[in-house]
């Protein structure tokens, strides 16, 4: 199978990547590098440089016999998606469509999506699995939610079947080293308070400390992108032998907090890291933890990397140096 892993240099992608060539499936690669980079790069993949506002250049691509699209491509913050909703909307529903219309035009009836728990908002009952209501409440997560509702019409109407990967919080690197790309300007918890701990910054910022959780800050499902990177693959699989699009949550139901987060970076790699309480930031829930039965009984995944000694220990391996 040739798979287009768009945004495959990226942080996530680059895992992707290395778990598709690890189980023999051709790939290539399209991405703008606005932030992936080339030391995420695999000899065995096939790189182009293109943006998915760019049609030509995703037509470019998709004509290479694709056979299934791995999308990943997309602004990802949701601060920033409130901030400045217009580059949301284009990126990530404006260039979201534009893979669709590319892949109708060139045959790709196969396609995983890079989702987020974003769409489900603040939680109505915990842990949360796909049954539960979709309410927004970032941006960010309103166009992770609307090109939801365009896969559905589009496998109606096109026969694009798809699996809707609905991440959690993306955390870790690759134990083995073969991903080091740092993000930059980090907008996640982890990377900063690991920029905190290596001295690249003096110290962060924990938005809101009065929540209605067992020390006031954000409770998350942190997963380790390895384990991501393992469902999608799965995911590929899965549509090759089913006719039915799926949409799947990825996440432990285990949740950590802030505070938590940082005090175990502290023990794990000796290091004090510098931190001050700030008021709380629009579009976040207080606590947010998934289930994953679903995937366990469609895909056969499960989380194997994501307990929180390796999800600290495999980014301070990269971040330390």
């Amino acid at each position: 199978m040739h798979v287009l892993v768009i945004g495959g240099a990226g942080y996530i992608g680059s895992h992707v990547v290395k778990n598709l060539l690890k189980n023999n499936f051709q790939v290539s690669v399209f991405d703008n590098l606005s932030t992936g980079k080339k030391i995420n790069f695999f000899d065995k993949a096939d790189y182009i440089i293109g943006d998915i506002l760019n049609k030509e250049e995703l037509d470019a691509a998709m004509a290479r016999n694709v056979d299934a699209v791995i999308l990943l491509a997309a602004k990802k913050a949701v601060g920033e998606s409130m901030e400045t909703p217009e580059l949301y909307a284009q990126n990530n529903i404006c260039g979201t469509v534009n893979v669709l219309n590319s892949m109708c035009k060139h045959n790709v009836k196969k396609l995983v999506f890079s989702s987020s728990a974003a769409v489900y908002g603040s939680p109505v009952y915990l842990p949360v699995d796909e049954k539960h209501p979709l309410n927004p409440i970032s941006f960010y997560g309103f166009t992770k939610y609307d090109m939801e509702k365009y896969f559905e019409w589009y496998d109606q109407l096109k026969g694009i079947k798809f699996v809707s990967l609905r991440y959690f919080n993306a955390v870790g690197y690759d134990e083995n080293g073969d991903v080091r790309g740092l993000e930059d300007n980090p907008q996640n918890l982890l990377p900063i308070v690991m920029e905190a701990a290596n001295g690249t910054r003096s110290g962060l910022k924990i938005f809101g400390n009065d929540y209605d959780t067992r020390d006031g800050t954000c409770i998350r499902d942190y997963i380790h992108v390895s384990d991501l990177a393992t469902a999608h693959t799965k995911a590929l699989s899965y549509l090759n032998t089913s006719s039915e699009s799926q949409i799947l949550n990825l996440g432990t139901a285990t949740g950590i907090t802030v505070l938590e987060m940082i005090k175990k970076t502290e023990e794990l790699t000796g290091k004090k890291i510098s931190y001050e309480f700030a008021p709380r930031r629009a579009g976040d829930p207080a606590v947010i933890t998934a289930s994953a039965q679903k995937a366990r009984d469609i895909l056969g995944w499960k989380a194997t990397h994501s307990d929180l000694n390796n999800i600290i220990l495999s980014t301070w391996n990269v971040y330390k140096e």
